[in-house]
């Protein structure tokens, strides 16, 4: 996924109300960029930090930019929880994700039951449905483990049990954890963060529901699924 301008370099000033940002540009202006994240932003969103905005004045939005990069770590992290479906699709459309070849169409958004909705649905008719749902991540705390949630998600719950219902229907369910950072080695649910959504990942695991995470490569010029990394539910 290539942005769709050149991204800025600024430093982080604060976050506030939970979609709001304030970020010193290189020539000292202060602007306020939509922070396309809910979570709590563990560890990725500290005054002084440095980010990288992109200008989203043209597409007549209320705020002129969007916080798309921070650094942490020693490394480029993307905090727009926006950007993970789209990079899964292109990743599944380029053969990128090897689980998920070989399927002959892809849908987005689509309905399961009377209010279920999934990220995608691939189709093929020698190899029948298979429900897929992504979710961002961008949280390392320990060595190089990436984890989600980073609070507490009833809706992330939720999913895990619609997931494990298209399971007992017949189909394949699979969940991706998209990692947007490359220094993780291996995925695990933050239990101590939400038990009930760990607890939720773990009978769906055991039901048949496939668990995958795929490290991101990111660069300020475009962010592409880079490698798939173990998954550990215990």
């Amino acid at each position: 996924m290539r942005f769709a301008s050149p991204l800025r370099r600024a430093t982080l000033v604060r976050r506030y109300k939970r979609f709001l940002s304030d970020h010193r540009l290189d020539d000292g202006c202060i602007v306020t960029a939509h922070c396309a994240n809910p979570g709590q932003m563990t560890g990725i969103a500290e005054a002084g930090m440095t980010t990288w905005l992109q200008d989203v004045s043209g597409n007549r939005r209320k705020l002129a930019w969007s916080w798309e990069l921070v650094c942490a770590d020693g490394g480029l992290v993307g905090c727009h929880t926006g950007r993970p479906n789209r990079l899964v699709e292109e990743a599944i459309s380029g053969d990128g994700i090897a689980e998920l070849t070989g399927y002959a169409s892809l849908r987005r958004e689509v309905v399961w039951g009377d209010h279920s909705r999934f990220d995608f649905l691939l189709e093929d008719p020698s190899r029948g449905s298979c429900y897929v749902e992504v979710k961002n991540c961008h949280m390392r705390r320990v060595g190089k483990c990436a984890e989600f949630p980073d609070a507490v998600t009833a809706r992330g719950a939720r999913h895990m049990e619609e997931l494990v219902s298209v399971v007992r229907a017949g189909h394949r369910a699979v969940v991706i954890w998209c990692v947007q950072r490359m220094d993780c080695d291996f995925f695990r649910v933050a239990g101590d963060v939400d038990p009930r959504f760990a607890a939720a990942v773990t009978r769906a695991a055991g039901m048949g529901v496939e668990t995958l995470a795929y490290s991101c490569r990111l660069t300020t010029e475009d962010i592409v699924i880079d490698r798939r990394i173990p998954v550990r539910l215990s």
